[in-house]
């Protein structure tokens, strides 16, 4: 199924089992990978290179700190793509999880680990930005 096929059934047959397997495809694909840039990272990690120059010591570490950060990143969006997988597998994908309505499906194919619809994402923002964190 591709994304314009998804948009263009009923709004009546929003999370049906068609868009359910194409969300849990898309998170599992998100979910390898992650898996396989994690892989890459440990062995590029573990290739251990002298440089006598310190310039080049100082880039190439830089380098990694920069890799691991970006891994970092994609850590915590591993542990929300898990858990929009087992959402869909109860059947609670696709709902805003502070007021039950539907999120929309323009928005989780743009952000499929969201769990607030856009409306209570901008209310959540706003209060972070008026009260802090």
């Amino acid at each position: 199924m591709t994304e314009a096929e998804l948009l263009a059934m009923p709004e009546d047959d929003y999370m049906n089992a068609q868009q359910l397997a194409f969300f849990r495809e898309r998170l599992r694909a998100m979910e390898q990978e992650i898996l396989h840039n994690a892989d890459e990272t440990t062995e590029h990690l573990r290739e251990t290179v002298i440089v006598p120059d310190p310039a080049d010591r100082a880039t190439i570490e830089e380098e990694h700190a920069l890799e691991l950060r970006t891994r970092d990143r994609e850590r915590k969006l591993l542990k929300k793509i898990q858990q929009a997988l087992q959402q869909v597998d109860s059947g609670e994908y696709g709902y805003c999880e502070e007021t039950g309505d539907p999120i929309g499906l323009p928005r989780l194919l743009a952000r499929p680990t969201a769990t607030l619809s856009l409306e209570a994402q901008q209310r959540r923002e706003l209060k972070q930005k008026l009260y802090g964190d």
